[in-house]
């Protein structure tokens, strides 16, 4: 348990929202669409986590961006179809913030779709800072989003800790200098998380409520 963290910043899909059906299935259409029979769902797993653009430029950099349109339009089509909450996250998430704690998004998606997804899960209430792909100018690993994310709490990386289920998420919060949790049901598997070091690996999003120390809550619903 850590009693001074005092700010809890989340990566939003895979983390939060069970998204994966969503981009896995947006990605297939858009390769499917541009290099055909060149990938299958199981390769798309290892393009979760970093930009969209970096992902499209290592395989058709002439066409990067009409990629990334072709994809995001594909996606947010079928956005609220296709996503839906981990289990105990609304009630984790809940209760962090009634007990005063600083909560924000750090994520790699474009804002309006960060938005969209805390929207179709009702936890957008409880977050009043969002840092999006179009907040910055460099994206995670880099530890800028977390850095802005922090000014505007207005907290220091020595009372924050991020939560995601990226290696991109874990090496933020190293470069930042803040403690990251990894969440064991990150769709790349808890031993690859494992090999990035996260100071907290949990396996129930109510287990972070001990880490942060609302140890009167440890044990959430499991929803």
């Amino acid at each position: 348990m850590e009693d001074n963290i005092t700010t809890v910043l989340f990566d939003l899909d895979g983390t939060l929202v069970d998204t994966y059906e969503l981009i896995l299935t947006s990605f297939r259409h858009t390769f499917d669409h541009y290099v055909p029979g060149r990938f299958t769902k199981e390769d798309c797993i290892s393009f979760i986590g970093p930009p969209l653009t970096e992902t499209f430029a290592s395989i058709l950099p002439e066409k990067t961006e009409e990629m990334v349109q072709f994809y995001r339009n594909f996606n947010k089509q079928h956005h609220d179809t296709l996503i839906k909450p981990f289990a105990g996250v609304y009630d984790t998430v809940k209760t962090l913030h009634e007990r005063g704690y600083k909560l924000a998004i750090v994520s790699t998606k474009m804002k309006d779709m960060v938005i969209k997804g805390l929207e179709a899960t009702d936890l957008h209430p409880f977050f009043p800072v969002i840092i999006a792909l179009d907040d910055v100018k460099y994206a995670k690993p880099d530890p800028e989003p977390i850095f802005k994310a922090l000014e505007l709490l207005r907290s220091d990386v020595q009372e924050a800790v991020m939560v995601g289920d990226s290696n991109h998420d874990i090496l933020a919060a190293k470069n930042a200098g803040t403690r990251s949790v990894g969440v064991s049901w990150s769709i790349k598997g808890k031993d690859y998380l494992q090999r990035f070091s996260p100071d907290y690996m949990i396996n129930h999003m109510g287990d972070l409520l001990k880490i942060v120390g609302v140890e009167a809550n440890a044990k959430n619903d499991q929803v």
